[in-house]
């Protein structure tokens, strides 16, 4: 019933290192598209001062967090819950302190982007916290790397809605819901941390 996500061992610590420099101390942190709930236990165990709440929308992601959550011995790892991202006003979840969404916005809809940012504003709004998203992603002015346009063709292959998202795109919607871009932390495997915070 556990799944297993390859990339989890290879980013967690590089990503962990960020959330150290952009977390709050404590209070909920609220992981959106959890997926096989590798990072969540990962990161309940290096901030064990914040509680971590994993979320998706696939009921058998759901199961693996569960199964990965029932061995894990702390209480700051809170039950998964069912969450679609393109569907905020259904998001069952309050007092939240900081969001963090891995991966997934190039393998979803740009709807569930949209979603996110819709989402966190209700949850973080005018609140200086921080909506942390971490993949791959196209900036101006910048040469994107061999790996990333394949990977990009590849994407929009199996799916026409997926793809790499542009920096200059993200930071649009952000500033429609009220964000505004406040760190860029360039990662592994041409990968990048954004960090938004609600003003």
């Amino acid at each position: 019933m556990k799944r297993h996500a390859p990339a989890t061992l290879r980013n967690r610590d590089a990503i962990a290192a960020v959330l150290a420099k952009e977390l709050p101390p404590a209070g909920t942190v609220l992981e959106v598209a959890s997926g096989s709930g590798e990072h969540a236990v990962f990161f309940s165990q290096t901030f064990p001062a914040l509680n971590w709440q994993p979320s998706d929308p696939d009921r058998e992601a759901v199961a693996s967090i569960l199964a990965y959550r029932a061995d894990y011995a702390r209480s700051n790892l809170r039950l998964p819950l069912v969450l679609d991202a393109q569907a905020p006003a259904n998001w069952e979840v309050k007092d939240v302190d900081a969001i963090v969404c891995i991966n997934m916005v190039h393998i979803a809809p740009w709807s569930a982007t949209e979603g996110l940012f819709e989402g966190a504003a209700q949850l973080l709004g005018g609140r200086d916290l921080p909506l942390i998203l971490y993949g791959p992603y196209f900036e101006q002015g910048r040469d994107p790397a061999p790996s990333n346009i394949a990977f990009d063709e590849s994407l929009r292959t199996r799916n026409e809605q997926w793809g790499i998202r542009d920096v200059e795109r993200m930071d649009e919607l952000a500033a429609r819901h009220g964000f505004i871009r406040t760190a860029r932390h360039e990662m592994p495997a041409n990968n990048l941390t954004l960090v938004f915070r609600a003003r």
